[in-house]
């Protein structure tokens, strides 16, 4: 059996006496790639800050890369964690290179009196040739458009060698260019990182990449499907975890979602 990367049992999670998960329990294992959708206020983003050690559950447990949550320093387990945020608060004009370089140390700013060696230096430039942006090391961050600020992050979470990547919805603001150029390195990441697990949240379907290995449909802070994506990603699953009848299509490993219309 492939060791899990994460796993969360009967999770709850209450604040300010609302709940806002209920009975989640998931497994995810290295090299699977999980979709993890539903409407605004299911309880994605709860979910991913479980699961990326930024909080604890109120009950259930939360294990990440075999570390339990309530056990281990929540800041040395996150330095193992490769965590996408597109809301990244750097304030600073760091060029891309620079911004990529900060993964080692899981910092905001280049930590002053670290300098990384040859061979990080050479790494981080792998990354972000392999994201697409190859002839944008030196452009600096106010500079990027959004869709290249995405891509640098990604770039930025690999840089440590994690073994799990959380991805918060990445193709926020994006065009359908950027979109779809970031799609295409996720897909390229996939096959080049063979054991790498991965979590990406996002509400749209046209959103994913091709290559998700397992889905989890959040409704109302529970958990309505969960499994290999071709029995979760199905017409009335979605239907019931949107509230609103739409047919599914895949085509070329993307999906797409339009209204189900009535005989």
């Amino acid at each position: 059996m492939t060791a899990a990367a994460l796993e969360a049992h009967d999770v709850q999670v209450v604040r300010d006496g609302v709940p806002l998960l209920r009975d989640i329990s998931l497994t995810v294992r290295a090299g699977e790639h999980w979709a993890l959708l539903g409407a605004n206020g299911a309880g994605k983003s709860t979910l991913l800050g479980l699961l990326g050690a930024l909080t604890h559950p109120t009950s259930g447990t939360v294990e990440v890369l075999g570390h339990r949550l309530g056990r281990v320093d929540l800041r040395e387990l996150r330095a193992l964690i490769g965590h996408v945020n597109p809301r990244h608060p750097l304030r600073s004009a760091l060029r891309v290179r620079e911004v990529v370089l900060t993964g080692l140390t899981n910092s905001i700013e280049r930590p002053p009196r670290r300098l990384p060696s040859a061979d990080e230096e050479e790494r981080a430039d792998r990354l972000t040739e392999m994201l697409g942006l190859a002839g944008r090391s030196e452009a600096r961050w106010p500079t990027l458009s959004q869709g290249e600020r995405c891509r640098t992050l990604i770039a930025r979470a690999l840089m440590p060698r994690p073994r799990l990547l959380l991805l918060d919805e990445p193709a926020t603001g994006l065009d359908v260019g950027g979109r779809e150029l970031l799609l295409d390195r996720l897909d390229a990441l996939r096959e080049a990182h063979p054991g790498l697990a991965s979590l990406l949240v996002t509400h749209h379907l046209e959103e994913l990449p091709a290559g998700p290995t397992h889905a989890l449909l959040l409704r109302a802070g529970r958990a309505l499907a969960s499994g290999p994506v071709a029995e979760v990603l199905t017409s009335d699953l979605v239907s019931t975890c949107f509230g609103h009848p739409v047919q599914l299509e895949r085509r070329d490993g993307r999906w797409s979602a339009r209204t189900r219309r009535r005989p």
